[in-house]
């Protein structure tokens, strides 16, 4: 069964174009070691919480839109081998000194998928 990494970040709208640029970059390297989708969300209709959202959860700055975004891997197994790899990759190594955004508000998990209809399956 596949295995899914989840983010959620808060990007300044400024950097919206170095953002893009940067997961594309990283995604290629994703690809390569074994990852079968790598998928970046712009937020478009994020609402506020009362108790808890998506905004709150990532400490949402005025000048910021939250981004959602996944990597699909084969299989947890597959993941957990290749992203110690992915992470020491140089390409990857010189996208971290650069993030266009606060990496310290990134909120990640690993997920195992338990249901998977539709496009994509």
């Amino acid at each position: 069964m596949s295995y899914v990494d989840g983010f959620v970040a808060a990007v300044p709208d400024k950097n919206k174009v170095l953002y893009v640029e940067h997961t594309q970059r990283v995604a290629e390297v994703f690809i390569e070691y074994g990852a079968v989708q790598y998928v970046e969300c712009w937020g478009d209709d994020v609402p506020d919480g009362k108790v808890t959202s998506m905004k709150m959860a990532v400490k949402l700055e005025e000048g910021e839109t939250v981004v959602f975004s996944w990597i699909t891997w084969p299989s947890k197994e597959i993941r957990d081998q290749m992203v110690p790899q992915v992470m020491q990759d140089p390409r990857v190594v010189a996208e971290l000194d650069m993030m266009p955004f606060d990496g310290s508000r990134l909120i990640f998990g690993g997920f195992e998928v338990i249901v998977n209809q539709g496009e994509g399956e």
